[in-house]
């Protein structure tokens, strides 16, 4: 992925490209944030981030994701993973293109975020720096949704 690509928490120290990595709930909130250095694979803290997946919940990722590891992980959990299936699995699997439209949350949590200039254009050096703002504009986007109007 190029420098500004985004994909769907845990911070380095590193310096330059890296993706951000999100879990939001059924109401496109941040759950969960991290990066990874911008070369390291998309499932690297698939681990990490659903550790929180509880029974009855669905896991929808994008292909990146498709790993039998990951979806024997939600199961393990008591959740169901709905990915698409690389183009070159072997073995067919179960997934739903009707539910994988919900994905869309994770896509317009980036855009929200990305409306914060230095989430947006990284003028931060330090990893841990740059998921601080992007954290903070996670926060705004949980104070707008749940704040009360008059």
């Amino acid at each position: 992925m190029r420098r500004g690509q985004q994909s769907s928490g845990y911070g380095s120290l590193t310096r330059g490209p890296s993706k951000i990595h999100a879990v939001v709930d059924t109401n496109g909130l941040p759950v969960h944030l991290a990066l990874t250095p911008g070369e390291a694979h998309d499932n690297r803290l698939c681990s990490v981030l659903l550790s929180a997946l509880l029974p009855q919940m669905m896991l929808l990722a994008d292909r990146g994701y498709d790993a039998d590891w990951i979806r024997e992980l939600a199961r393990q959990q008591g959740a169901w993973a709905n990915i698409p299936p690389k183009r070159n699995r072997k073995d067919p699997i179960c997934f739903s293109p009707y539910l994988y439209r919900a994905r869309n949350l994770v896509e317009r949590f980036f855009n929200k975020i990305k409306q914060c200039r230095r989430v947006a254009t990284r003028y931060d050096k330090l990893s841990a720096n740059y998921l601080a703002f992007i954290k903070l504009a996670s926060i705004r986007i949980w104070l707008r949704a749940n704040e009360s109007t008059p």
